[in-house]
């Protein structure tokens, strides 16, 4: 009896031993499936949608590798004006036609209120909270809190601020017919220096050929200094492909392991995780602090800085919006809001208007007697002079301003997500669909801008009969919609008083040290990969 026991225990083990290996497969094969429906899920309802093959986990990023912006403009071409492009594992339905951008940012806004949350954007709490990303009814509401800080008469009570910036920027200028000017970073400081003066109330310094009392609040001028390296870095750290952190490559590929690896790494010395969690706290720190510091002054009242208005607006909503939609974290991001959008977007704006004028010398001709012919070089322009006086530089829509928007469209991407099944150019797209709207393209395409790669801002002229055909929606250099860009009039009078004082005193030409054509940078925003270098003469 003895000896069978061995045997009847094996007997009764090789039942649940049977039973092991279909597990094992039904595991695997749930496994599998839930891998393929994950990486394949966001792909599936956008099928129909014509779009090139993609690559397993990069999807269509080494088409970004190879043709950096003007990607969408070569798939345009060869699929239409709606096609797919996967960033990653995640599909973006993009719109490369004028009405149907209309129908997307305008008259089907309602399936449409919010911008899809990109992966660099998803691994920095500090830049969702602003009013860029903020979604649904909190973004109304600071939305309509904020367009009433931009009146007109607010608009027109920042020329002497702009103006006397500007002037202190100029005087960096040391012209010699043999050195290099960056102008990319003394556009950088002018516009960190106006924004940070009509957003905070601080006066940075950056543009002063000696630096003064800076506010107590930032700091010294290493503090100064430090803080304006800060936020360079923290915004030139949003990439959009795959020479970002780790955690944002993982949100491109699988947007699932972002998050728990972006809260691993950043605790992890020497990675880029911790680094720009570093510089992302402080900053929130310093901004922080601006905030309670005027929230407690008891003259806030008379303080015309886009912090004290909100604060001072935040004053009229009722409680519960105070403490929710107006916290001081959100008030914090969005007053930062203003210094990326406002310094970062103006600047390559200025920049490019630079470059492209000084290589077209009829243009400049045209400009700088337009100029000349408004007055005595110390008469500052007003908001009235600004709009009416300029008409080469302004033809009441910016004509050489606008070429050079279109020229080199600092944004050539407009994000937006469906809130609700809905269809678009012939195509149903499911709720959760990433829809992004292409201004690049636009701008781009003959059949709205003839002879594209020509910089001609007489395009822009509305008499001529190129301006009359146009599509009025085939240029949106600053988005569409309700969720068009809030500081387009700021922006926009920042680069025209900039202009105006530039070529009343100086003519501007290449540097034979720059490179041809420009190389750019793609992330959130366009940059330039090595500046604009310019060779600067004074006129007389």
């Amino acid at each position: 009896m003895d000896t069978e026991l061995p045997t009847a225990a094996a007997e009764a083990v090789l039942p649940s031993s049977s039973l092991f290996l279909p597990v094992v497969v039904s595991t695997a094969v749930a496994m599998l499936l839930g891998t393929v429906a994950y990486l394949y899920g966001p792909y599936w309802g956008v099928r129909k949608v014509p779009g090139p093959p993609t690559v397993p986990l990069l999807g269509h990023i080494p088409l970004m590798a190879k043709y950096g912006p003007d990607v969408f403009s070569v798939l345009a071409k060869r699929y239409g004006p709606i096609f797919r492009f996967h960033l990653g594992r995640q599909p973006l339905v993009i719109i490369a036609d004028p009405e149907l951008c209309r129908e997307v940012g305008i008259k089907k806004f309602k399936h449409f209120p919010n911008r899809s949350i990109p992966s660099p954007i998803a691994s920095s709490p500090l830049h969702q909270k602003g009013l860029f990303f903020t979604r649904d009814t909190r973004w109304s509401i600071m939305r309509n809190t904020i367009l009433s800080v931009y009146q007109p008469s607010y608009l027109a009570s920042l020329i002497p601020t702009m103006q006397s910036y500007i002037e202190a920027a100029t005087q960096n200028l040391l012209p010699t017919s043999e050195d290099d000017v960056v102008f990319s970073n003394l556009s950088l400081q002018l516009a960190t220096d106006v924004i940070g003066q009509a957003a905070f109330g601080v006066d940075f310094g950056l543009s002063k050929p000696q630096q003064q009392q800076q506010d107590k609040t930032i700091g010294n001028d290493d503090d100064v200094t430090n803080f304006i390296n800060q936020h360079i870095y923290s915004t030139t750290q949003l990439k959009m492909d795959l020479s970002g952190s780790v955690s944002i490559i993982l949100g491109l590929l699988l947007p699932v392991l972002q998050e728990p690896v972006r809260q691993l790494l950043k605790r992890i010395p020497g990675t880029m995780d911790r680094r720009v969690e570093n510089v992302n706290v402080d900053i929130s720190s310093r901004l922080d602090k601006i905030v309670a510091k005027r929230t407690n002054e008891e003259n806030r009242g008379s303080s015309k800085d886009f912090l004290s208005l909100i604060l001072k607006a935040k004053e009229t909503q009722s409680e519960e919006v105070a403490r929710t939609v107006f916290a001081p974290d959100y008030v914090s991001a969005v007053t930062y809001e203003h210094l990326l959008a406002g310094s970062a977007t103006t600047s390559f704006t200025l920049s490019s208007a630079l470059y492209l004028v000084a290589g077209h010398p009829e243009v400049e001709k045209k400009l700088v007697a337009e100029i000349d012919a408004f007055g005595p070089r110390d008469v500052l322009p007003t908001a009235n002079d600004l709009q009416h006086k300029f008409p080469y530089l302004d033809q009441a829509s910016l004509s050489v301003v606008k070429e050079s928007l279109r020229y080199y469209l600092v944004s050539p991407l407009v994000a937006r997500e469906t809130s609700s099944e809905v269809e678009i150019g012939g195509y149903r797209l499911p709720k959760g669909t990433w829809v992004w709207l292409a201004p690049g393209v636009l701008a781009k395409d003959p059949k709205n801008f003839p002879e594209p790669e020509k910089f001609r801002p007489e395009r822009f002229d509305l008499n001529g009969d190129e301006e009359k055909q146009r599509h009025p929606y085939a240029f949106i250099p600053f988005g569409i919609g309700p969720r068009a860009c809030i500081g387009q009039k700021f922006s926009i009078q920042e680069i025209k008083l900039s202009l105006i004082h530039l070529y009343r005193n100086y003519v501007f030409r290449h540097s034979p040290n720059m490179e041809k054509p420009l190389e750019l940078e793609y992330g959130i925003v366009l940059n330039f990969k090595h500046g604009v270098k310019l060779r600067v003469t004074k006129r007389t």
